[in-house]
């Protein structure tokens, strides 16, 4: 009975997640009440609020879990999150090796995407959640610096920033691919995303 209802809970927080993501996308954060969540989700405020205490945490939430989940993130105690199969690749330093990871990153951006832009928009209104994006971006940065460090490539001071450029790379491209008018096919984008990412990187 105890694991039925532990089920149950689960079930109804994956709701309230999944509410909140598509009235996200589709109304906005700022329009999205709680109440709208809850009733999407088939669920009351007040059950919204045992799972959540604002509309803020359900943000954070996203982030934390299916943003990290989509991308294979886990939790790490010297920077919030971590991927190792970035901290590997950038270790390993061969372009095969970052192209194979950049493809695999870029299945991922539908899902990546619609999260990021949101925890953007939702900083405008949401003092808590000023830079979440930016704080969730700088962990994979750091995965970059120590992979940097683990291959025993480039100077000390120059490993943080170089994460910071081919992040700064990934992201701009993520966020925009599918509106441009770049006059690329997508393997002809992440052949020339990969490039620059060995350039700064290897």
């Amino acid at each position: 009975m105890a694991n039925l209802r532990e089920a149950q809970k689960q079930m109804t927080r994956g709701l309230l997640l999944d509410s909140g993501l598509e009235l996200f996308k589709t109304k906005g954060y700022a329009a999205t009440k709680v109440d709208d969540i809850a009733t999407s989700a088939g669920t009351t405020r007040v059950t919204f609020y045992a799972y959540f205490p604002s509309r803020a945490d359900l943000m954070k939430a996203l982030i934390d879990e299916q943003l990290n989940e989509a991308l294979q993130r886990v939790r790490s105690p010297e920077h919030g999150s971590t991927a190792q199969d970035l901290v590997a690749i950038v270790a390993e330093g061969t372009p095969e090796a970052i192209m194979a990871w950049l493809r695999r990153t870029a299945d991922s951006w539908p899902t990546i995407h619609p999260i990021i832009r949101i925890g953007r928009d939702a900083a405008v209104v949401e003092p808590e959640l000023t830079d979440l994006v930016e704080r969730w971006m700088e962990e994979a940065i750091s995965d970059i610096e120590g992979g940097l460090t683990a291959g025993g490539r480039l100077e000390p001071h120059q490993r943080h920033f170089r994460g910071v450029l081919a992040m700064a790379q990934l992201d701009f491209v993520a966020q925009h691919w599918e509106g441009s008018d770049w006059n690329l096919t997508r393997d002809q984008m992440l052949d020339e995303l990969g490039s620059s990412w060995a350039q700064l990187l290897t």
